[in-house]
């Protein structure tokens, strides 16, 4: 069965942080563009980051640059999100998604997993 699984969310206090993980069965990530998506307001989903197949270059919505940090670790085939100084406002479910560019359409989608900024 090809799927996408999160894991990492949680709980933490505004400053903290956390490291997302999204981990692929039934096919291999490299081949694809690996992003990070949210709920926002007035959309469906808005996109947090994103690491491209071809070059790893990668990509950050303007409010979480310099505080999220993504990378592959093609040996388990998986995919982090490193989020530090975390804030309320990136309280969200967390999806991520395979994809044949950062801006192409979505092959799959993972479950999500819930982060929450409180203190």
């Amino acid at each position: 069965q090809l799927q996408l699984v999160e894991s990492g969310g949680g709980l933490v206090q505004p400053g903290g942080s956390l490291r997302l993980s999204c981990a692929a069965s039934g096919f291999t990530l490299d081949y694809y563009a690996i992003g990070w998506f949210r709920p926002a307001p007035g959309k469906e989903r808005e996109g947090v980051s994103c690491i491209s197949s071809s070059d790893g270059s990668t990509y950050y919505a303007d409010s979480v640059k310099g505080r999220f940090t993504i990378s592959r670790d093609n040996a388990k085939n998986t995919v982090h999100l490193q989020m530090n100084s975390l804030k309320p406002e990136d309280t969200a479910v967390y999806y991520c998604a395979a994809a044949k560019g950062c801006s192409g359409y979505v092959d799959y989608w993972g479950q999500g997993t819930q982060v929450t900024v409180s203190s």
